[in-house]
């Protein structure tokens, strides 16, 4: 009987090895000529979607802080920055004594005021060392304190007399509109300074805008107007990679002096992609 040929060693050969690194390289540059324009939209989808965003949050935040601000408090140096003094909580006061309930306490503009009921709820309810603000038809008045006292207690008053009881510093408050309308400033923050620094319109050798938007906060009331924008220092960082910002404020939107109108434009820059946004803000001015 002729004998069985021997089996061939298990492996492969060299040409196989050949053929299978040849195949191979071809079937990964095909893939790679497909699904790296895939990847790369992606990842610049994931770079805009972050840069609106960011510039989304920042805008909103300052969008907040002037819709909730003191009435005519908004002051801007340049287009770069803008001052403004926001609030925590409003109410109406009382304006006249209580002729059933005895023991009430009115807030009188003919003289000094140390305690008054507060008639409406409020969203906050302020602590000691925070600051009522009443009225504000100038700018310059709840910054030189023309217009505001600091609290010095909080209480319950009865039931009739009114939902609160604020006891303030002795001040003869001005006479403001109708309505017997105050505001409350935290002490913990008192004016707040947004500041756009260094951004020039350029972006650096990353692709990225070398500005910064700042929130400067707690540095008290300055009663002159600024001359330039601060000094972004230790401020709360809103946004980096800030290419350019536009702040706009006219405090006389249309017709009547109501009613301002503040523009805000904020354009960032990363990885060679831009987000420009526009946002504008009304802004009441009848305190």
């Amino acid at each position: 009987m002729p004998r069985p040929s021997p089996r061939p060693p298990a492996g492969f050969t060299l040409v196989e090895m050949i053929l299978a690194i040849v195949v191979f390289g071809v079937l990964a540059s095909t893939a790679t000529v497909f699904m790296r324009p895939m990847v790369t939209a992606y990842v610049d989808t994931f770079h805009r979607t972050a840069l609106v965003d960011a510039t989304d949050t920042a805008l909103r935040r300052m969008q907040r802080d002037v819709q909730l601000a003191v009435p005519n408090s908004i002051r801007s140096p340049s287009s770069d920055c803008f001052e403004v003094v926001p609030t925590s909580a409003g109410g109406r006061f009382r304006t006249a004594a209580d002729t059933i309930t005895a023991g009430s306490a009115v807030l009188d503009t003919a003289t000094a005021t140390t305690a008054f009921d507060v008639l409406t709820p409020l969203a906050s309810v302020p602590a000691a060392g925070d600051w009522v603000v009443v009225d504000n038809q100038n700018p310059s008045d709840v910054y030189t304190g023309a217009n505001r006292a600091a609290v010095s207690a909080v209480s319950t008053p009865a039931a009739a007399l009114g939902r609160h009881r604020i006891a303030v510093a002795s001040t003869q408050f001005p006479l403001g509109y109708d309505g017997g309308r105050f505001v409350v400033v935290p002490d913990a923050q008192k004016a707040v300074f947004y500041v756009c620094g260094g951004a020039d319109g350029t972006l650096d050798a990353a692709g990225n805008g070398r500005g910064t938007l700042v929130r400067l906060s707690n540095y008290g009331f300055n009663a002159a107007m600024p001359a330039a924008c601060p000094a972004i220092g230790a401020g709360a960082v809103l946004a980096t990679g800030v290419r350019s910002c536009r702040f706009v404020y006219d405090p006389n939107q249309g017709a009547t002096q109501q009613n301002g109108f503040l523009s805000i434009q904020l354009e960032l820059a990363r990885h060679g992609e831009t987000a420009s946004l526009v946002l504008g803000a009304h802004v009441v001015n009848v305190p």
